[in-house]
């Protein structure tokens, strides 16, 4: 018999996105019903076991849930989060998958519903109203789509893009002038089925790891090639000896007929089960090439039987996909959105903005493509210039009822190797999800909701407050931040191209590093060029970077050849120190 079921909001998909709006919605006031494939949430950064996220790497860029998120991680790995080269933001994906769980089931109007995937999607004439599932009904004002393909789409018959666009649709520079062999093999971004290595000591045998059938080892012999093994298996270090395998060239990436991927159920289950073995090879090639210490970590992922191709803990649930159907939305983001402007290091600021990103434009095939670069250096280290996204993209063109909040909302292929990364994600979740408690509220369709009034709701949120202007000097900690926001949120046309706001503050604040995980450092402070730093201690030549503004601005004050003395993070996968505070200096430089 079919279980019915009545809400204010229904989220599907327990992924990055899709696991923010059910918090942020319930948070807000709302009943909620959030529906997951897998008993696990967090998508991305847990159950696709991506636990080194890139992008919103910065302080100024840590707000709202990801921040929050952040801050959550810090408290339950006492010894911090840096611990491979990849990411500053290192964890076990059972801590990062425990912190939603906590999350949600805190919320006594929020109701968890696991291990269901939707078949209909219930509409009247543009009005969706619910989804059916294999032995429920779930009828609602506003539903969101979270899965990881935004597999509503098609079963609600909204338009939607899958692929890429040629340049005379969006007029993007890196857009391809006609259809060639890297557009129609490979529509979309590889996939990647991560695998959890754990590392058994220098002279440890670990369990052998069995080849899949087929194993080619042709597949995987340049891997690591340009890398020392060492800098290779660090690439993705997490704490207690884990180690996260998302490997590009050789690896773990797999896109043999990714149309499949849409295509039937039955022609997904085929795709993702060589996208396993072809992961399961890479692990074999790993041990048997690399170095017999790295086995299959156990007792990571419950697979509980969902993925009966995939029974060893050591792989993640489903595959890190990278790209999805994505909506035809009210606006769409494209490269020249997320692109420097002119003569600055930002990009576009939205009226209407509700999150912001900053990744390089990263794209994954195995034939040659590079989109325009967006990075700059800044703190010490290459980085992404800021962009930020629209509320409208969230919103399809002629359906109501219904939000986006994962890889898809209305963005274009091109632009998707920024908007995909997994902290802009959970933000563009948070907004959803706020987006469809206010129209609860207000009883209103998502289009008709003021962007203004969805932009200080988060702003302002009690809990999580969420950034929608890039500001490089401004945190959330400081008392401006809220007006800094609002200022330009109001006067679009006044925000600076270079993203400072006019403020000068002192050094004092400290960085990422928890307290008990800084150690002191002394050394000459050596200036190999423009946000280029090292530092010589007494055994080892170190990179020098920061994600704190004051510090930045610091370090652009210290000259060549200076003995300086602080506290930070040492990071020897990386090879760098992250500077938490410097001695006896100050910075009194505002950015023009």
């Amino acid at each position: 018999m079919l279980q019915k079921l009545t809400t204010d909001i229904l989220v599907v998909g327990g992924g990055t996105g899709g696991t923010a709006a059910a918090i942020q919605a319930a948070r807000r006031g709302a009943n909620v019903v959030l529906v997951s494939e897998f008993s696990w949430l967090g998508g991305m950064l847990t159950s696709a076991g991506v636990c080194a996220p890139d992008g919103n790497e910065l302080m100024a860029w840590q707000t709202g849930i990801w921040g929050e998120f952040l801050r959550e991680l810090q408290l339950r790995h006492p010894k911090g989060l840096d611990w491979g080269w990849v990411s500053f933001f290192n964890f076990d994906p059972r801590i990062g998958a425990k912190i939603f769980i906590d999350w949600v089931t805190a919320l006594p109007n929020l109701t968890w519903i696991r291990d269901r995937v939707p078949l209909e999607v219930l509409k009247t004439g543009d009005r969706v109203f619910g989804v059916r599932f294999s032995d429920m009904e779930i009828r609602a004002q506003i539903v969101i789509d979270g899965t990881e393909l935004g597999d509503l789409l098609p079963l609600a018959e909204i338009s939607h893009r899958w692929g890429w666009e040629l340049k005379n649709e969006f007029n993007e520079p890196s857009a391809p002038e006609h259809p060639n062999p890297l557009t129609q093999k490979y529509p979309i971004q590889l996939p990647t089925w991560v695998v959890l290595l754990q590392d058994f000591g220098d002279g440890e045998i670990a369990p052998e790891i069995p080849p899949p059938p087929n194993y080619e080892e042709s597949h995987y012999a340049d891997a690591w090639q340009g890398y020392k093994p060492e800098e290779f298996i660090n690439y993705g270090r997490l704490p207690n000896n884990l180690l996260m395998v998302n490997w590009p060239k050789s690896g773990n990436d797999y896109g043999e007929g990714l149309e499949r991927l849409v295509q039937s159920p039955t022609a997904r289950q085929e795709f993702l089960q060589e996208a396993y073995w072809h992961s399961q090879g890479f692990a074999y090639f790993i041990q048997t090439h690399l170095d017999r210490r790295y086995g299959l970590a156990n007792n990571i992922f419950s697979h509980n039987g969902q993925t009966p191709f995939a029974p060893t803990t050591g792989f993640a649930l489903h595959p890190y996909y990278r790209e999805s159907r994505r909506i035809k939305g009210l606006q769409t983001v494209t490269e020249s959105d997320i692109l420097p402007v002119e003569n600055g290091t930002v990009g576009r600021l939205w009226p209407d903005a509700i999150a912001i990103g900053n990744y390089d434009n990263d794209h994954h095939y195995p034939l040659p493509f590079s989109p325009i670069s967006k990075t700059l250096r800044w703190g010490g280290r290459i980085t992404g210039t800021p962009f930020t996204i629209p509320y409208g993209c969230l919103i399809p063109e002629a359906i109501d009822g219904f939000l986006a909040c994962e890889k898809n909302i209305s963005v274009s292929h091109i632009a998707n190797g920024s908007t995909r990364l997994q902290p802009l994600v959970l933000n563009i979740g948070q907004a959803a999800g706020m987006a469809a408690a206010l129209c609860v509220e207000k009883g209103c369709q998502p289009r008709e909701l003021s962007g203004k009034l969805l932009q200080n709701a988060l702003l302002t949120d009690t809990i999580a407050p969420a950034g929608i202007v890039p500001l490089f000097n401004s945190l959330p900690t400081d008392g401006d931040w809220l007006d800094w926001q609002q200022y330009y949120r109001d006067r679009v046309s006044s925000y600076p191209k270079n993203g400072y706001s006019p403020v000068t503050k002192t050094v004092g604040a400290n960085g990422v590093c928890p307290p008990n995980n800084t150690e002191t450092f002394s050394g000459i402070f050596c200036r190999l060029g423009e946000q280029h730093y090292q530092l010589q201690t007494r055994d080892r030549l170190w990179t020098v970077v920061t994600l704190h503004p004051d510090i930045d601005r610091a370090l652009q004050t210290v000259p060549h050849n200076t003995q300086i003395s602080g506290r930070g993070c040492f990071n020897r996968a990386g090879n760098w120190i992250i500077i938490d505070s410097i001695s006896g200096l100050r910075s009194d430089t505002a950015h023009a």
